[in-house]
């Protein structure tokens, strides 16, 4: 007895049996359909374009419905012709457009990159392409495997969608493409020291439309539903092994409105291999057990064939109109939210249509031996290399569907709208700055000028990134304001549908939600210590924004302010855990021009650091902010020349032979306490306030960040190489600054000594204390210690008497204020 049918199975017979009768009553379907060498049309895409191929028609998108079979039958050819051009990329270092076999001599002898990846990109990009040629619409396009740029680059070179970095070299030509395959992994540099090719391993500001390098698999999925505005579209080209690399990205519909969000269609190329074994999704079941996976969080699966250039172009317009669809509902209040975001998933083996698809060789590099020695590997390559391979002729035919941009009325892909992002405040508002010698709150502060900035400036998208409590970290207002974004509000809450604070226990996805949105207003709001998480999508930013720069190309979103707060130094009754400040550390270790490192000492110099943000474009600020009311210590104008020059002297002469140095408000204070004790002694001491490390480096990696420097003459009056005696207490551990101040300098800072402490009793225990600053100082100074500390001081320095009551901050100098 013949088992039971499968549901799949009579969609299979249904679909054979629809394509079959399309075929028979059109010519210019059946041409497209019967496919070309390796581009293979499956029943199911056959029906599906077809279909479509009637309702463009119907709604007048094409004049003719085999308008859309004939761009369909060029996307083959162009897609057989890019995958030609990726081995070609990895293996060849010469390049004949006649398609000629290659010599010996003709391939690398190291040969490189993850081939079997760029390969499946292909369809997928000029999917990508058809669907944008098929309505006049140009969409942007995000691909999470940045290692996969082969695919994009010899796209872009085949329809001539270049940047002028590109263009200038590359061509279809024999010349153009050789230059093109020697450039890829050529890795020659310049005399700056800077790689001499425009092309990259991952996708890089000379990729035409990239936007990021891709090189942190899972970041893409968390930031793909914060990207466009309403009106924009976009792709989003996924990994299956980003679903095991970084989870959040199953919320994306938590997160997407139709009031504020553009459509999104992310598209996981799920080829079923990470480098040495399957993934876990395929290990779990393969896409069958994905689909259920998906629908259980909030989407709805499309499954195509990732071999079909066509299939991607239709999975595209369908996600589209099912999302259009759902939209309408919410506004007609038929439907409401969450919404199913349209999730296709595209199945092909990895590196399908060269040696070695589905192995793990597939990865890298497909071939057993190198053609350049391995005559073997040579025959694999040459015979391979032919059934991809399309004339020039035949693609001069093709690509005026592609390039038909100006009679279409659109963008070159390369000018998409999340490429040309620009974002500037019509309206800056003054900072209700605070009286000096009053207290209040830095980060209380802060929550009332992010709120009256965007109220200033409505026109503009805001997200706020929120891994755990706002209130808890002083933001009432702009929680009040802004809510917590959700399906279905608690009565008397601060949530809201079109919330625009996005919380989630989980600090790379709400990083992510404020990187994502670059046109509008952002902020992160994190615990110093699990910050630390956010590092990497920080870096791949800040890397990619510094590239930009480089380029002449400098990115014009706004800056975006991270908020560290609930710190190290005020956090200690919560144990050692949450006590690290590792991410300001680290990124004091990036281009200071682009990752900006800022400690904030009072409300006043807090307000100032946040305003200056803002008015800049294409950074990353971290901010360390306290969130306790301290001392205002500075007024408006000093708050501003702080911000302004990175440092400031705040008591004590020019030229005073030592030197106080705090970076970090509660450094201040205690720099306070001792300078006071050292003017009563009448030891001429000045002391200085260091907002921005980062400017004051002894030596600068290269011009762009020297000219972000501290002015030099301000520099060596703050921090004088003659100095008797430069003491620097630091929020950060010690060893953070050793490469920035002057080398003579005694540091002090975090020394990894914590538990269930209050402030005071963190300062004793990491030696950071007036005390510990005293007891320092003395010895380079060769005096006695005694002769500038009591005897109670200094039975708390050997543990005779509690030393907290002696670190609390008094009033200093004239006035009670600085």
């Amino acid at each position: 007895m013949n088992p039971t049918p499968s549901r799949e199975n009579h969609q299979r017979h249904r679909d054979e049996r629809l394509a079959r009768s399309y075929r028979g009553h059109d010519r210019e379907f059946a041409a497209w359909a019967e496919g070309i060498e390796l581009i293979r049309h499956r029943a199911d895409t056959q029906v599906r374009v077809f279909r479509l191929a009637c309702d463009l028609e119907q709604r007048g998108a094409v004049a003719d419905r085999a308008e859309v079979f004939r761009l369909l039958a060029a996307a083959d050819r162009l897609t057989r012709a890019a995958m030609w051009l990726v081995v070609h990329m990895t293996y060849a270092k010469q390049v004949y457009a006649d398609g000629r076999t290659l010599a010996p001599g003709d391939f690398k002898a190291d040969p490189q990159g993850h081939t079997g990846g760029s390969l499946n990109m292909v369809p997928a990009y000029i999917g990508y392409l058809a669907a944008n040629a098929l309505c006049g619409i140009t969409r942007s396009w995000l691909m999470g495997q940045g290692h996969c740029v082969a695919a994009i680059d010899a796209c872009n070179l085949l329809v001539g969608n270049m940047e002028e970095a590109h263009a200038a070299r590359y061509a279809w030509t024999d010349a153009g493409l050789t230059q093109f395959v020697r450039d890829f992994y050529a890795y020659a540099i310049d005399a700056r020291g800077r790689p001499a090719s425009p092309l990259g391993s991952h996708v890089n500001v000379n990729t035409a439309g990239g936007i990021s390098e891709g090189g942190y698999l899972g970041f893409a999925e968390l930031q793909y539903v914060h990207m466009p505005l309403p009106g924009e579209r976009l792709v989003a080209f996924l990994s299956d092994g980003a679903f095991e690399e970084q989870r959040g990205s199953d919320w994306a519909p938590r997160w997407w409105r139709a009031e504020d969000c553009g459509l999104v269609t992310p598209i996981m190329i799920a080829n079923g291999r990470r480098i040495e074994q399957r993934s876990t999704l395929f290990q779990q079941g393969g896409v069958e057990w994905f689909a259920a996976h998906l629908r259980l969080n909030g989407f709805d699966p499309l499954l195509i064939d990732g071999r079909d250039p066509a299939a991607f172009a239709w999975a595209i317009l369908e996600a589209e109109e099912r999302l259009l669809g759902c939209a309408d509902a919410v506004a007609n209040g038929s439907g409401g939210y969450p919404v199913p975001l349209h999730y296709v998933i595209a199945e092909a083996p990895k590196g399908y249509g060269f040696p070695g698809a589905g192995t793990n060789r597939a990865h890298g590099l497909p071939l057993q031996g190198n053609p350049a020695e391995d005559s073997s590997a040579r025959r694999e390559f040459t015979d391979a290399a032919a059934k991809l391979y399309v004339e020039t002729e035949s693609l001069h035919r093709s690509l005026p569907y592609f390039t038909a941009h100006a009679a279409q009325g659109r963008a070159l892909e390369k000018d998409h709208p999340l490429h040309r992002r620009s974002v500037t405040l019509k309206h800056a508002p003054e900072p209700d700055w605070r009286p000096a010698g009053g207290r209040e709150s830095p980060m209380a502060a802060l929550d009332g000028y992010f709120v009256a900035l965007a109220d200033a400036n409505p026109e503009w998208r805001v997200r706020v990134g929120n891994p755990d409590e706002l209130s808890s970290n002083r933001f009432y207002r702009t929680l009040e304001h802004f809510r917590h974004r959700v399906f279905q509000p608690e009565a008397g809450s601060d949530e809201a549908i079109d919330g625009a604070v996005i919380t989630a226990l989980n600090e790379e996805a709400v990083a992510c939600a404020a990187l994502g949105n670059k046109g509008g207003i952002n902020l992160v709001v994190s615990y110093e210590a699990f910050a630390v998480k956010m590092l990497g999508i920080m870096r791949q930013e800040i890397i990619f924004a510094r590239h930009q720069k480089e380029a002449g190309t400098p990115p014009q979103w706004l800056s975006i302010p991270f908020l560290l707060s609930s710190h190290t130094w005020e956090n200690g009754k919560n144990e050692q855990s949450h006590q690290d400040p590792t991410l300001c550390e680290a990124l004091l270790g990036e281009m200071s021009d682009t990752g900006v490192v800022r400690f904030p000492v009072d409300a006043n110099s807090a307000l100032a650091a946040l305003a200056n943000c803002y008015r800049r474009h294409g950074e990353l600020h971290a901010m360390v902010v306290p969130k306790r009311k301290l001392p205002v210590l500075l007024d408006e104008e000093q708050a501003r020349r702080l911000v302004r020059d990175g440092a400031l002297r705040l008591l004590g002469n020019a030229d005073a032979p030592v030197r106080l140095v705090a970076v970090g408000a509660y450094q201040l204070q205690q720099c306070q306490l001792a300078w006071q004790r050292l003017s009563e002694y009448g030891v001429d001491a000045a002391l200085v306030c260091l907002l921005e490390p980062g400017r004051f480096r002894r030596h600068f990696r290269d011009e762009l960040e020297r000219q972000a420097g501290a002015n030099a003459q301000l520099a060596a009056e703050l921090f004088p190489e003659n100095a008797t005696a430069t003491l620097v207490a630091s929020h950060t551990r010690p060893e953070a600054l050793a490469g920035l101040l002057p080398g003579n300098a005694l540091l002090l800072g975090y020394r990894n000594r914590g538990g269930t402490l209050d402030a005071e009793g963190m300062l004793f225990a990491n030696g950071c204390s007036w005390l510990h600053l005293l007891v320092a100082l003395a010895g380079a100074l060769d005096v006695p210690l005694s002769e500038w500390l009591g005897t109670n001081e200094l039975a708390a320095l050997t543990g005779s008497e509690d030393p907290r009551p002696l670190l609390r901050v008094r009033e200093v100098a004239a006035g009670g204020r600085l």
